[in-house]
């Protein structure tokens, strides 16, 4: 199992870079940078490839909407070749709010999309002429565009292509077509009961050339005999995902706390998210849903949380060290991976 954090995306990224350079000595294999609707995550990848020599550096997520497949495919070479062949991609739909809100796109075909820019981005990076005619034209018919192929020879062929997915077609698709998965709110114990069917479904029509499904998940990491109460810290990202991400109706992760068997508690973050009332919503989070999807406790504790991450099939475990040693917390839990 490898080990990875995800970068502060709300923070200042040149500090974020420097915290994350230090992680990469201490053991750290891989960075994961978000998006959101805040700084773009190519221009803060291409300075933490300026920044470590061998921890891979991954966008967790593009969305599908905002980029072209093609774009994507630039991204995806040009990273690639600045950090010597450390790229990973994230991609994904986002949802309705960032895509039509902020990028002004319709939010259709999400899952045609995503499938679509993941065969594409790869025939891109293996340099074949594209005259593909889908959801994207290349060329654009009637245009004065002709099919072309890349201009320059990425580092690799193939960069590892990893897809956020929640619903049950979208990791159905995953599982099939994805390099790596990037689920969020992973609670190990749950997630057979939830996406179990979906992975079997989609990892049957797998081309058995791509290999085993990666798994990226995790929660905060603390190591300690009073680190329990540090798992209160993921009550405001549930609160944000469960209660704010969507309108009602239309939360993908309200969905997923539903299906993790916690309905009452969803509505319930949910009416109190979206009245404005943010500290009531996180204090209606129940607390074995911090605790399942946390490492944090005495040192026993921690290693038994590996072990149900390890079990539910997660390859790569991405987490949030908390206390004034992050380093030294990496480097501990590196050791027992």
């Amino acid at each position: 199992m490898e080990l990875s954090v995800p970068l502060d995306y709300a923070g200042d990224p040149r500090q974020a870079a420097d915290d994350v350079a230090a992680l990469e000595a201490a053991g750290l294999d891989a960075v994961w940078v978000a998006e959101a609707y805040g700084f773009d995550s190519p221009t803060i990848m291409g300075y933490l490839a300026a920044r470590t020599t061998r921890m891979k550096i991954g966008a967790a997520i593009l969305n599908v909407y905002s980029r072209t497949p093609a774009l994507i495919a630039q991204t995806a070479a040009g990273l690639d070749a600045i950090s010597g062949g450390r790229a990973l991609i994230g991609l994904g739909a986002s949802g309705p709010q960032v895509v039509e809100g902020w990028h002004g796109k319709a939010y259709d075909k999400p899952l045609g999309r995503t499938r679509e820019t993941v065969e594409l981005t790869r025939r891109i990076l293996r340099r074949e002429i594209i005259d593909h005619h889908g959801i994207t034209d290349m060329p654009r018919p009637g245009g004065l565009g002709k099919p072309l192929k890349i201009l320059t020879k990425p580092v690799r062929p193939e960069v590892p292509l990893y897809v956020a997915s929640l619903g049950p077609a979208n990791v159905r698709m995953t599982a099939e077509i994805a390099d790596g998965w990037l689920p969020t709110l992973y609670i190990p114990e749950k997630a057979g009961q939830v996406w179990g069917t979906a992975l079997a479904e989609g990892t049957a029509r797998r081309d058995p050339a791509l290999g085993p499904l990666e798994t990226v998940a995790g929660g905060i990491l603390a190591i300690g005999d009073d680190a329990a109460a540090v798992r209160d810290l993921a009550r405001p990202r549930i609160a944000l995902y469960v209660g704010g991400m969507g309108a009602r109706g239309k939360n993908f992760y309200n969905d997923l706390a539903v299906a993790y068997g916690y309905e009452k508690e969803a509505r319930q973050i949910q009416e109190l998210y979206l009245s404005g009332k943010k500290r009531e919503a996180e204090a209606a989070v129940p607390e074995e849903f911090c605790e399942l999807m946390s490492l944090c406790g005495p040192e026993g504790y921690v290693r038994d949380r590996l072990a149900a991450f390890r079990e539910a099939g997660v390859t790569m475990l991405n987490v949030i060290p908390v206390g004034p040693e992050p380093a030294r917390l990496v480097e501990t839990v590196k050791n027992w991976l």
